[in-house]
């Protein structure tokens, strides 16, 4: 049940992929969603050289033998990246799947990805950049709606709008994300017409997730009122925590504020010390999706994975009952 073109086309047992989010996914937690069945993404731009991206490809792969992936984001970074090397590194290191986001990679980057028979996913917000995909040779694109954490684009359109269209419009399959942390949602994108679904927030809040008690108790407390969009003011949209930091940020935006004068406020350093080290949900932007009025207990991922997959059938059964009543 719920074998899809994604489940075949990764080798997985359930079309179910966690978000590549940074500081996040790491060993630890990318292991566990492959473990339980579904496909764990690395976050590459965790690390800050290849040898570490390369040390927990190897880490990963000595606590899994199943297929996960590796997500570069193709994004302005603070840092300069030779996104060349990030490719040729994770190709080196046999990963069988790569993740791009952002903007589209470049076709010799495409090229090389192909030549070494890798699978390459590319990640979204808006059905032009679906089309634009599926034109550039990828075997399969997600799309995000406005629900998501992190960024999702600057178009304000919702899952249940984007995802459809988005498979209306090209012959790959399409994975869907934002607003999913349970069987009804996962059910619901694959009524929709996806053919996997992307989870991020839901697996912040597991016992695998690197992520401090403070930040995780914020988290079971919040409601789905409990998320603002900033960045807006420098086409960057991100859906981050409500909190009187984030809120700071968004006044400033609204004073004119350059991304110069942003950019100390919304450093991912800082977000990383905020989700690992101290918990202070007031020191730092922190991404996270609207669905995090749907979490209320901190979970194991294989609980999360198994309850949704289980759930799931049973929805399913309902859904063909009532298709059948006389």
């Amino acid at each position: 049940m719920f074998k899809t073109r994604i489940t075949e086309m990764f080798g997985i047992e359930y079309p179910i992929i966690g978000g590549a989010m940074q500081w996040l996914s790491r060993a630890e937690l990318v292991s566990a969603i492959s473990n339980a069945g579904g496909l764990g993404i690395l976050s590459s731009l965790t690390f800050d050289t290849l040898k570490e991206l390369r040390e927990e490809i190897k880490k990963t792969k000595s606590m899994t033998d199943k297929p996960f992936a590796v997500n570069v984001t193709l994004m302005p970074a603070v840092r300069e990246i030779n996104y060349e090397e990030y490719f040729n590194a994770i190709i080196e290191e046999e990963v069988k799947i790569i993740e791009t986001a952002g903007r589209p990679p470049e076709p010799a980057w495409i090229k090389l990805i192909k030549d070494a028979k890798v699978k390459v996913m590319h990640k979204v917000a808006a059905v032009r950049h679906v089309i634009a995909a599926e034109r550039a040779g990828m075997d399969a694109v997600t799309i995000i709606g406005f629900e998501a954490g992190g960024h999702p684009g600057m178009l304000d359109v919702t899952s249940l709008v984007q995802i459809p269209l988005a498979v209306d419009s090209v012959k790959i399959p399409v994975i869907g994300g934002g607003g999913i942390a349970d069987a009804r949602g996962f059910v619901v994108i694959l009524a929709l017409g996806a053919e996997g679904v992307l989870m991020g927030t839901r697996f912040m809040a597991s016992k695998e997730a690197s992520i401090h008690p403070k930040l995780a108790e914020w988290l079971l407390q919040a409601a789905d009122t409990d998320t603002i969009m900033i960045e807006r003011s420098i086409r960057n949209a991100a859906r981050v925590m409500k909190t009187d930091y984030s809120q700071k940020v968004l006044e400033k935006e609204e004073k004119g504020a350059t991304l110069e004068e942003l950019l100390p406020l919304i450093s991912g350093r800082a977000e990383q010390k905020a989700l690992q080290e101290t918990g202070d949900v007031n020191s730092a932007v922190i991404h996270c999706g609207q669905v995090v009025g749907l979490i209320h207990e901190v979970l194991s991922v294989r609980e999360i994975i198994e309850g949704i997959i289980s759930e799931a059938k049973l929805i399913s059964q309902r859904l063909y009952n009532l298709g059948n009543l006389t």
